[in-house]
């Protein structure tokens, strides 16, 4: 079965060719640009691929007759693929997850931080030539509130304590082992001075912001989600962060990405954004290639390392 990692970039490949071992499947790496119509010659003979963050529209796929395992680089493969009807087409979707907690939570901590000191925005005015110390907001003692406590939110919660910050969570399923006093979603959304979204994308959670919860936020408070874009209502988002309702709002991830440049969400003054790039570290990046070859192994037949 031959495997096919089908948008490597350079950074990537280094790695990728660091964590690759003399006894794994072998691997073909593609780090040429494509587009959703050169999925077909691309993938023609492969029947599994790698795939770091590309859509993978059904259209396509159906045309890709040898294709049988798509290994997604996470756990969002649902915002750039329909898993379903790709199993509707004998292509099964592997996911994993718990690569990159750590790397994951310290971003979203960077991103609160960021936000409450206007750090972007003071580059930006200073780079532009301007000199004008912001008042930003002291986050020792604030209420910081994570929805989903999996490994991501259990480490968010864990830093934000360790800086004095008191922490609440909502989880779909009770977590006592995540060690945070869990409350209702609506309670936490009007107490917390900080949310932090670590939830997975599911066909339960897309929108689970939506205009009426985002009405619940508290008044001023900052919005960090490192986890998907959809899971937030982006029109009540942009809303929201215009009336001042959303004080601030830190973003690494999108509806759909990359975010283009005149895109209401890069205009204003109080977001502060980064290119999906919370995992990118060598420690999680090593792990996530790692954890996607382990699954190329299984599904090729080879022994577990």
């Amino acid at each position: 079965m031959k495997t096919l990692f089908i948008d490597c970039n350079p950074q990537f490949e280094k790695v990728f060719r660091k964590v690759h071992r003399a006894d794994d499947p072998a691997v073909t790496v593609n780090n040429h640009p494509f587009g959703p119509t050169d999925l077909p010659r691309l993938l023609d003979g492969y029947a599994i691929c790698i795939d770091d963050h590309s859509y993978m529209p059904t259209p396509q796929i159906a045309q890709c007759r040898s294709l049988r395992h798509i290994v997604y680089c996470g756990t969002g493969a649902s915002s750039y693929m329909d898993v379903p009807a790709l199993a509707g087409l004998g292509v099964t979707v592997h996911t994993y997850r718990g690569y990159g907690d750590t790397a994951v939570a310290e971003h979203t901590i960077a991103l609160m931080f960021a936000c409450a000191r206007d750090i972007a925005l003071s580059d930006r005015k200073i780079r532009g030539g301007t000199w004008q110390p912001l008042e930003g907001i002291q986050l020792f003692d604030k209420t910081l509130g994570v929805i989903g406590l999996g490994g991501i939110g259990r480490e968010v919660a864990r830093i934000g304590a360790g800086i004095g910050m008191k922490v609440i969570g909502w989880n779909r399923t009770p977590r006592p082992e995540a060690g945070v006093p869990e409350v209702s979603i609506d309670e936490l959304l009007s107490r917390a001075d900080v949310i932090s979204l670590n939830l997975s994308l599911t066909d339960e959670t897309h929108g689970f912001l939506d205009a009426a919860r985002v009405a619940r936020i508290k008044p001023g408070a900052i919005l960090v989600n490192t986890a998907r874009g959809a899971l937030v209502d982006e029109a009540a988002l942009v809303d929201a962060l215009a009336s001042g309702r959303i004080g601030r709002a830190g973003l690494d991830v999108f509806h759909a990405e990359p975010i283009k440049p005149d895109h209401p969400l890069v205009r204003p003054d109080n977001v502060t954004l980064s290119p999906h790039a919370a995992f990118r570290t060598p420690e999680a990046s090593e792990n996530l290639l790692r954890r996607a070859l382990d699954i190329v192994r299984k599904v090729q037949g080879y022994p577990p390392l």
